[in-house]
């Protein structure tokens, strides 16, 4: 075990999981959180709180995203779809189809590793910033460099990574993203409007719907903005999204002080970020991107983005209750970045 850094942030929980910890909060989902989750689920039923992967459609949400693309896998120069094999051998019944398909990792219903974003900050205390990422895992080197090939078309292959194993999506994969669900009716709140959450806000949601939340859980936001991507049939409406919903505001350090001493493990939400893109205005410098910089860089928290909670919010509302079982693992895709999850929600 190497500890990584001199200095580190004002506010973060570096080296509290040890110097080589890789997975942050998530260290709290332990089995007795399991337990937690296992026991609020009473009726066996279950909500999938995915969006289809081809959603939101099209790259006006993130112009370096795109939807997956669906192939045929090539079997003897043919493509591998409701192919008759008797064709290589007639004496043969089957019919065989077999694909590949060409994702960007973020671009639906997903987690963000700590890969996903860091900070320019000086952790070895010599007044020098440096690329650092959660636990003073750095930028290339942990999260290595890719060669810089030129800018031109949105290809993938311009930039081929060995992506991270440090802190890659993985590490959350192999531990296991199940536990206690807890969330958080923000829709109730805010109805359909840009709202901007601050602490009072959301304290007063918490309040009103009697949440309480618990060391390790998984605190999820529910404001409708799923519901308003998919009546688009996947042709978002740049302006209408950008002021469609409730979004969390980074900004506001009560806040961010609060998602700290609540203990919650992760943060996810039905929006696009979490918190409000682009986020308030800031004087000095500052992150662009606030709660990702408090919750990835400093504390550990993954952040779950883009997930669809409308029937299972719908349900918990009807029955009065705010927690579940959530089970929500990414893809264990060593080195990634971010993936896509299937998230299932059992009460």
């Amino acid at each position: 075990m190497t500890k990584r850094w001199t200095n580190r942030p004002d506010g973060s929980n570096w080296g509290e999981f040890g110097a080589d910890d890789r997975i942050g909060r998530v260290n709290w989902i332990t089995a007795e959180k399991v337990k937690q989750g296992i026991a609020e689920v009473r009726e066996g039923r279950t909500f999938c709180l995915s969006l289809p992967l081809e959603y939101p459609g099209g790259n006006l949400l993130n112009p370096r995203r795109f939807p997956p693309q669906l192939f045929a896998v090539v079997r003897e120069g043919r493509p591998n779809m409701a192919l008759p094999l008797g064709l290589f051998d007639p004496r043969v019944t089957d019919v065989s189809s077999d694909d590949a398909a060409l994702l960007y990792l973020q671009y639906s219903t997903q987690w963000d590793s700590f890969a996903h974003i860091g900070s320019m900050f000086d952790a070895d205390g010599d007044g020098k910033p440096e690329r650092v990422f959660y636990n003073g895992w750095r930028g290339g080197s942990d999260i290595p460099d890719v060669e810089d090939r030129g800018v031109g078309e949105p290809r993938l292959e311009r930039f081929p990574s060995k992506g991270t194993e440090a802190l890659g999506i993985h590490n959350f994969a192999r531990h296991g993203l199940q536990g206690r669900g807890v969330l958080v009716n923000l829709h109730d709140e805010c109805g359909d409007a840009r709202t901007w959450v601050g602490y009072d806000l959301l304290m007063k949601a918490m309040d009103k719907q009697k949440v309480e939340v618990e060391q390790g859980d998984m605190l999820c936001f529910y404001t409708g903005f799923g519901e308003v991507l998919m009546s688009m049939g996947r042709k978002p409406d740049h302006h209408r999204l950008e002021n469609s919903c409730a979004v969390i505001d980074g900004r506001d350090a009560r806040l961010r002080n609060w998602i700290t001493d609540s203990k919650v493990s992760c943060l996810i939400a039905d929006n696009y970020a979490v918190e409000g893109l682009p986020a308030k205005d800031a004087e000095g410098s500052h992150a662009m991107l606030p709660l990702h910089e408090h919750c990835l860089f400093k504390l550990g928290v993954p952040l779950g983005e883009l997930w669809y909670l409308s029937e299972l919010a719908a349900y918990l509302k009807e029955h009065k209750r705010n927690r579940f079982l959530l089970t929500a693992p990414p893809l264990n895709l060593t080195g990634a970045v971010g993936s896509p999850s299937s998230p299932i929600a059992t009460v």
